[in-house]
């Protein structure tokens, strides 16, 4: 897999960013899905995106991977704009998307999946190395490595999906939804893979997550994205502390609150 790369600097002292969106947007026909998203990940984090089911978190990675042209805005992968680049050359450059609903070949093999991960790889003799660090990972994959990737649990598939994208061997890895119909148990296993992947390989993973509680106790910074657009934003310690955050996304309230009723209840992103 590849090893950790040396981090830019900017004047400020600052990581400079590894992605970089500009004033995004996105539609499906006349429907516009993100307004005006601007945002940067920097080298060796993990950043979130949370937000609510059809916010616009799914297509934001849409629009970063190639899938989705913009209409507006720009994206920028490691100083490259990438904007409507086609996906397969995005994946070329070091950027691999791992899709909502995991999206695994059925009925080819586990072993078969992760070899397909690595398609676009130069470096064929080191394949089969990779592989094995990811059954490292993901134990469980090795056991069914002859096994059809369709008659897998929905948390293996899961893994499989992590472990595909990583066989590209990215410098970043956009993270659609990795919860999504998964048991606590199995979501808890699951970032805390994703954790050591970024700590251990110097990933960086852009995630995004309705799950707020897991995705701001795994990542460094976070957005918050409501109708298409992005409301706050900061280092995730410093989200968890805000109080629509805490009531919106965390459920919790406000000590001392009786019987206030959410629907009367606005955000004030303050």
């Amino acid at each position: 897999m590849n090893a950790p790369t040396t981090i830019a600097v900017n004047l400020q002292g600052r990581a400079a960013p590894i992605l970089k969106l500009q004033n995004i947007e996105s539609a499906y026909g006349p429907i516009k899905a993100i307004r005006g998203v601007s945002l940067e990940v920097r080298p060796g984090e993990i950043a979130t995106v949370l937000g609510s089911n059809g916010a616009g978190k799914t297509t934001i990675l849409k629009t970063i991977s190639g899938i989705i042209d913009p209409a507006k805005g720009s994206v920028q992968f490691q100083d490259r704009d990438i904007t409507a680049e086609d996906p397969a050359r995005i994946v070329q450059l070091g950027l691999s998307h791992v899709p909502e609903g995991r999206e695994v070949f059925p009925l080819l093999s586990v072993r078969d999946n992760l070899a397909m991960g690595a398609f676009t790889r130069a470096d064929r003799e080191r394949v089969a190395e990779d592989i094995e660090v990811v059954f490292g990972y993901f134990p469980v994959l090795r056991e069914r490595a002859q096994q059809s990737a369709g008659l897998l649990s929905g948390g293996q598939q899961q893994m499989l999906a992590i472990s595909r994208a990583l066989m590209a061997k990215p410098d970043l890895i956009l993270l659609d939804e990795p919860s999504l119909g998964l048991s606590p148990k199995l979501t808890r296993e699951i970032f805390e893979i994703v954790v050591r992947i970024n700590r251990e390989r110097g990933t960086t993973i852009l995630l995004v997550e309705q799950n707020a509680n897991m995705a701001l106790n795994a990542a460094d910074y976070g957005y918050v994205l409501e109708n298409g657009r992005i409301v706050t934003e900061g280092s995730c310690a410093d989200l968890r502390e805000k109080e629509d955050i805490k009531e919106f996304y965390l459920g919790m309230k406000a000590e001392g609150v009786r019987a206030e009723r959410r629907w009367k209840k606005k955000k004030t992103w303050r």
